[in-house]
């Protein structure tokens, strides 16, 4: 169904004194018909402002875009008997695959070919067994603490309650970063409730992926951002971006280190976040349990009403 967002400019004067203006604001609204008075009292849930005496709009326009997760517009949850939708995030891993650059790209080689086990197996049956080579970081895939510090959990030892049905908090930041300013703050995620969720980052760089534009330049999440996160009690932050750094800071890793350090889960290289709702999906990336390991490959999805 399309969704709507109204775009506008606005004072707000308070019962107790003092006021607060903003221009070119934009808000998710129900409907196309949304009244200004109703944009307005939506505009007072998003802000959390209290005491409020008067509020003028002007210049509002109503035009067919996705939510963006304003407070007071909130995604409708599964009907009662209603079904889901599944929803891929993941890259496919072929052969040859470049995720990061620098990086090893997979190899694909056979130990047991159809032909071979026809002499092996009754007449008609056969099967192929394939040797997958690769490092732990390629497609999209799951850091566990283990990646970052020798002390903590490895693949093996991660709670599958921490990476299966998490709700999940959808932030649409494409037009909320610049090739100036990269990095992603902790303003930008601060006006929603994120306690026991699965926070993705929707910056739109997966269109670059498998391309040499994916290796440089790319949006990421600053270590103020992920300190807020941490604070703010999440259980795991994905990005559709190359990396949840920063990857030309010189080597500094402050999100990865602040997250994982937490015990919060990273997911990074993520792709088709567009397609998701800013709340009421409920996303999953669970990794093989391979003791001593870090990072691997997950099939991650999110599931939405149908």
């Amino acid at each position: 169904m399309p969704e709507y967002r109204a775009h506008f400019d606005f004072d707000i004067r308070f019962a107790n004194g003092g006021g607060l203006s903003g221009t070119g604001f934009r808000l998710d609204v129900p409907s196309p018909e949304a009244s200004e008075a109703e944009i307005g009292r939506l505009l007072v849930q998003h802000l959390g402002l209290a005491l409020v005496d008067e509020i003028e709009l002007r210049g509002v326009r109503v035009v067919e875009e996705p939510h963006r997760g304003s407070r007071g517009v909130e995604t409708a949850g599964p009907a009662v008997g209603a079904g889901t939708r599944v929803i891929d995030l993941s890259h496919p891993i072929r052969a040859g695959l470049v995720t990061y650059p620098g990086l090893p790209a997979p190899t694909i080689t056979p130990h047991l070919t159809r032909e071979d086990s026809r002499a092996r197996y009754a007449p008609g049956t056969e099967f192929a067994m394939d040797i997958l080579t690769m490092i732990g970081n390629t497609g999209t895939y799951l850091d566990s603490p283990f990646h970052r510090y020798a002390e903590g959990r490895d693949l093996a030892g991660l709670d599958l309650a921490s990476l299966v049905g998490l709700r999940a908090e959808v932030f649409h930041l494409e037009d909320a970063w610049t090739p100036e300013r990269r990095g992603i703050r902790a303003e930008t995620l601060a006006d929603r409730d994120v306690r026991g969720t699965a926070v993705l980052l929707h910056t739109g760089w997966d269109r670059w992926f498998g391309r040499p534009e994916y290796g440089s330049s790319a949006p990421f999440l600053t270590g103020e951002g992920a300190q807020w996160l941490i604070d703010a009690g999440v259980v795991l932050v994905g990005i559709d971006s190359l990396n949840i750094d920063d990857t030309e800071s010189g080597g500094e890793r402050p999100a990865h280190s602040l997250l994982l350090g937490a015990g919060v889960h990273v997911v990074e290289h993520l792709t088709n976040l567009g397609s998701l709702p800013p709340r009421g999906a409920r996303f999953t990336a669970a990794p093989p349990a391979v003791e001593g390991f870090g990072t691997f490959p997950v099939r991650a999805f999110a599931e939405i009403p149908a």
